[in-house]
C-alpha cells in the first residue's frame, strides 16, 4: 500500500489573486486533493456521510519558495510522516519540473462523531493505520518506501 502519492495539476484562473499567482489559500486545498487520493490509492475514503469516524484537520502550515502562475502544471506529493494512535501526520511538496514551489505539513486526528454534532478523539481504526497507510510497516516504525 501506498505511503506516498503525487498528484498532477494545472493551475486554474480562478486560484490566481489579482498579481497573478496562485492565492495561498490554494495551497492546503491542493494537499488536501493529494490526500484523498492517496487514501483512494489505499483502497479507503476519507470521508462517508454514515461513518462513525472523521478526520478533522488539527494542525498545517507551509512555507513558499515560488510562485505559481495561471496555467502551469505542478506536482503535489503528500507523505505520510507520522501516525500515532490517534492522528496521522503529512508531509507535502510541490515541484514544478523539478523546482521546490512550496512544502507544508498537515496533521489529521481521528474522532467519533457523537449525536450531540460534537467529537471525541479515538484511536484509527486497525484497517486505517500503518498496515494501510503505512505501507505494512508495523506502528512506531519508518513508512516503508515503495
Amino acid at each position: 500500500m501506498p505511503t506516498q502519492y503525487t498528484h498532477t495539476r494545472r493551475v486554474q484562473f480562478y486560484e490566481t489573486d489579482a498579481a497573478g499567482i496562485v492565492h495561498f489559500s490554494w495551497f492546503f486545498r491542493y494537499m488536501e486533493e493529494a490526500e484523498h487520493a492517496l487514501w483512494r490509492e489505499a483502497g479507503l475514503r476519507i470521508h462517508t456521510a454514515d461513518a462513525p469516524i472523521g478526520w478533522p484537520r488539527v494542525a498545517t502550515s507551509f512555507e513558499f519558495h515560488r510562485a505559481l502562475k495561471f496555467e502551469q502544471e505542478f506536482d503535489v506529493t503528500i507523505r505520510v510522516a507520522e501516525i500515532t494512535k490517534r492522528t496521522i501526520g503529512y508531509t507535502c511538496e510541490m515541484t514544478q519540473d523539478g523546482q521546490r514551489i512550496a512544502t507544508g505539513t498537515l496533521r489529521i486526528a481521528c474522532v467519533n462523531k457523537l449525536p450531540d454534532g460534537t467529537m471525541k478523539s479515538t484511536e484509527i481504526p486497525p484497517g486505517v493505520g500503518w498496515g494501510v497507510l503505512g505501507g505494512g510497516a508495523e506502528e512506531g516504525e519508518e513508512p516503508k518506501k515503495r
